[in-house]
């Protein structure tokens, strides 16, 4: 089952005030962004973060699972829960970097 349209806005509904926030359709999947930084991984209707050490703390509690067919695990976020959803966000968004943009090779050169 896809991640619908509905609960991806839902998902950023949840986290608004917290940064610009926008969301990305990729595999029939999303990536929600927080200032340009890729925070959110949304499949199925449910919402992953990366396992990193800094939330490990505040995501002791949480569930697991896999976001797709050959992904590492992943904490599952209660984005219910607005308050800890913004507090594993910022935490997240202060230390991913931007990602580095992709230039299309000018086929026309070779």
């Amino acid at each position: 089952m896809a991640t619908t349209v509905e609960y991806i806005e839902y998902v950023c509904e949840q986290i608004r005030g917290i940064g610009e926030i926008r969301y990305r359709k990729m595999f029939g999947e999303y990536m929600v962004y927080v200032n340009d930084k890729p925070i959110l991984l949304v499949c199925d209707n449910t919402v992953y973060v990366k396992m990193l050490d800094c939330i490990a703390d505040k995501m002791d509690r949480s569930s697991t699972g896999i976001p797709y067919k050959g992904a590492k695990e992943h904490y599952i976020l209660d984005i219910d829960n607005i308050n800890l959803s913004k507090d594993i966000i910022c935490i997240l968004e202060a230390v991913t970097p931007i990602p580095k943009s992709r230039k299309k090779k000018d086929k026309s050169s070779s």
